[in-house]
C-alpha cells in the first residue's frame, strides 16, 4: 500500500514539473521580438509599442549661406526720431503732465510753465498793435496833406516845392505802416510759438510733444523755476522703429551695403530670428578695433525691442542648397556623427555621416545620406539603448 501511493505521488510531482516547464517555454513566445541582425542595426516588429515612440522625417534641402559675416550689436532708439524737450522760455514749473515711461501723442501737453516771458511777449503784442494804428492815422493824414498839396498846386496857389515835400511825407507814413505791422506779425508769431492767446495776461506756457512716442528720460518737477533755456527737461523718443548699432570687422564690410536686408539674433529672444535693413555705414574706420559702425533699421511697431538689449547682426553674401537633418537627429560619438535611417518599415540602421555648420535647428550634411531618405528625429536614444542591449 506505501508502495503504490509512493508511486502516486511521484507520478503527480513529474506532471507538475511538466506543466511548469511549458508555461516557461510559452512566456517568451507571447513577447513581440526585437532583432538586431547586423552591428548598429534594430528590427522592430510591427506591433511593437515602441514605433509610436520614434519620430521619423525625410532627409530634406534647404537654402542656407555659403558665407555669412556675423557681428554682435546692440538696439538704439532711431536717432531721427529722438527729440530732447526744452523750455521756450524761463519760469516757474506749474505742473508736469506726463511720468518718465507715458506714451504721449504729437502736440499732446507735457508741461505747464509760469514766466514773465509771457506777460513781456503780451505787452510787446499790444504795444505792436498800438504802433499799427498810429501809423496808419499818421498814413492817413499825410494821404490827405498830399491831396490837399497836390489840388493848390493845380490851381497855382503853391509852389511844386510844397507838393514833392507831401509826397515825401506820404511816403514816410507807408512806410512807417509797413514796419508797424512786421513788427505786430513778429509779436503775434511769439505769441503762437508761445501758445498764448493775445490780450489775456492770467495764462501759462504749455510745452507740448514735437513728436508720438515714448517719456523716455524726466528731469524736471513741479515748482522748479528754471533759467537755462538750452538744458533739456525731457527725452522723448518714437520706438516704432528702431536701429541695431554693430561694429563690423573691416575684413568683411564689402559684403555690407547700405538697403541690403540683414538677420538679427537678440540675448532676450532665443530661436527668434528679426529682420531689418542697413540704413547707415560709417564714413570711417575705428582705428582702435579696425571695425567699421553698421547700423540696420527693424520695425517695433509692437514694442518687443526695447534700446540696449544685446544681440548679433548677420548678413549672407549667397545662399546654395544644401542637405540638411534636424540637429535633434544626430548623434555625437568620439570621432564621429551618426543618425538612424530607417531602411524599411520598422529596421533602423546607424550610419555615420559627415556634417558641415549647424545653421539654426538644421545641420549641413555633407555625406552618409541623401534627401528623401526617413531618418529618426525623436527616439534616437531609445534606439542607441536597444543596440546595447542586444
Amino acid at each position: 500500500m506505501k508502495a503504490s501511493i509512493v508511486s502516486a505521488a511521484s507520478a503527480l510531482s513529474a506532471l507538475i514539473a511538466v506543466c511548469a516547464c511549458g508555461s516557461r517555454a510559452a512566456t517568451p513566445a507571447e513577447a513581440p521580438s526585437i532583432t538586431s541582425p547586423a552591428p548598429g542595426t534594430v528590427v522592430l516588429p510591427p506591433d511593437s509599442p515602441m514605433l509610436g515612440q520614434i519620430k521619423r522625417e525625410p532627409v530634406r534641402e534647404a537654402e542656407l549661406p555659403t558665407d555669412e559675416v556675423t557681428s554682435p550689436g546692440k538696439i538704439e532708439a532711431n536717432p531721427n526720431r529722438v527729440t530732447k524737450v526744452l523750455l521756450p522760455v524761463t519760469g516757474r514749473v506749474t505742473a508736469v503732465l506726463v511720468k518718465t515711461g507715458d506714451a504721449v501723442t504729437k502736440d499732446q501737453p507735457l508741461l505747464a510753465l509760469e514766466s514773465p516771458d509771457a506777460d513781456t511777449a503780451m505787452s510787446a503784442d499790444l504795444s505792436a498793435q498800438a504802433a499799427v494804428t498810429q501809423a496808419q492815422a499818421a498814413l492817413v493824414k499825410a494821404q490827405a496833406d498830399y491831396d490837399r498839396a497836390s489840388d493848390l498846386f493845380a490851381h497855382d496857389a503853391i509852389a511844386k516845392k510844397e507838393v514833392l515835400t507831401a509826397e515825401s511825407a506820404l511816403a514816410q507814413a507807408r512806410a512807417a505802416v509797413d514796419q508797424a505791422q512786421a513788427a505786430r506779425e513778429q509779436a503775434q508769431r511769439k505769441l503762437t510759438v508761445l501758445g498764448l492767446r493775445p490780450r489775456d495776461f492770467d495764462q501759462h506756457v504749455t510745452v507740448r510733444s514735437p513728436l508720438s512716442g515714448k517719456v523716455l528720460e524726466l528731469s524736471i518737477v513741479a515748482g522748479e523755476y528754471r533759467n537755462d533755456t538750452a538744458a533739456p527737461v525731457m527725452t522723448i523718443a518714437d520706438l516704432s522703429t528702431v536701429w541695431i548699432s554693430s561694429q563690423v570687422p573691416e575684413s568683411y564690410i564689402r559684403f555690407v551695403q547700405v538697403g541690403e536686408q540683414v538677420e538679427i539674433s537678440l540675448v532676450a529672444y532665443p530661436g527668434e530670428t528679426f529682420h531689418g535693413r542697413v540704413s547707415r555705414i560709417a564714413d570711417t574706420v575705428d582705428p582702435q578695433t579696425r571695425t567699421v559702425k553698421v547700423q540696420a533699421e527693424l520695425d517695433n511697431r509692437d514694442g518687443r525691442l526695447r534700446p540696449e538689449m544685446f544681440g548679433s547682426i548677420h548678413h549672407i553674401e549667397s545662399v546654395a542648397r544644401t542637405t540638411v537633418v534636424p540637429a535633434a537627429a544626430v548623434m555625437q560619438g568620439d570621432a564621429h556623427a551618426s543618425v538612424f535611417v530607417e531602411t524599411t518599415p520598422g529596421r533602423f540602421e546607424q550610419r555615420d555621416v559627415t556634417l558641415g555648420a549647424r545653421a539654426g535647428d538644421v545641420v549641413r550634411v555633407v555625406s552618409g545620406v541623401k534627401p528623401g531618405e526617413r531618418i529618426v528625429t525623436d527616439g534616437v536614444m531609445l534606439l542607441k539603448g536597444l543596440i546595447k542591449r542586444t
